[in-house]
């Protein structure tokens, strides 16, 4: 049985890394004694795989998981049993079966949609020009690992949310495929705003139909 998990990581949780939060789901479904299938050979590991690691820092509304069982069991019993084992910062927002030959999880992701909000004040007029600015270039070359990469085609929606407290904050939804990922904090800087400034949460996870 191949089982699909969408949950939240929030609040203390989104310092721990990509290693740990696969050891963490591990040792929740150990906890509510679930049937979890292994791989085979002198290491087995469990067959739990998650879709796109999330940044040291980010929290989420929307990862997914996919984890395979060596028996069939209700949808209803596998959530009440780990939603009981998990920590009170990842919660489980929905589950369903999916086809056991479905392709690797990892290989369906496409975008990612982020809600970034601000902590310190900015003008949401002048942010709106420079994001404007951003998505009517051609290309907007940036420096990652000491190479050079076009960003711009890597950003496929941009907004600036204006509230009527003045409050100003961007939903943005950039590429994630694999070698072709947005990040939040590079979009960030090309605006002008400094990343350390900002909360990030990726709201979902967008996959091929």
């Amino acid at each position: 049985m191949r089982v699909r998990i969408t949950f939240t990581k929030q609040g203390a949780l989104r310092f721990i890394g990509h290693l740990d939060l696969h050891r963490l789901w591990e040792r929740a479904m150990r906890r509510a004694d679930l049937p979890i299938a292994y791989s085979q050979g002198f290491h087995p590991q469990p067959k739990i795989s998650l879709a796109a690691a999330l940044p040291l820092g980010f929290s989420s509304r929307g990862e997914v998981l996919d984890v395979r069982l060596n028996e069939e069991l209700s949808i209803e019993d596998i959530s009440a049993r780990l939603q009981e084992a998990l920590p009170p910062d990842v919660k489980i927002v929905d589950m369903q079966a999916v086809d056991e030959r479905a392709p690797a999880l990892q290989t369906q992701v496409l975008s990612a949609a982020y809600n970034v909000h601000l902590t310190e004040p900015v003008d949401g007029s002048e942010l709106t020009r420079r994001a404007g600015g951003l998505m009517n270039s051609e290309s907007l070359f940036r420096e990652r690992r000491g190479k050079s990469y076009d960003l711009r085609p890597l950003i496929e929606m941009l907004s600036v949310i204006t509230e009527a407290d003045g409050k100003v904050w961007l939903k943005m939804t950039l590429a994630a495929r694999e070698g072709a990922t947005g990040r939040p904090e590079e979009v960030l800087s090309a605006l002008g705003i400094e990343p350390d400034t900002a909360r990030v949460e990726r709201t979902r996870l967008i996959f091929q139909k």
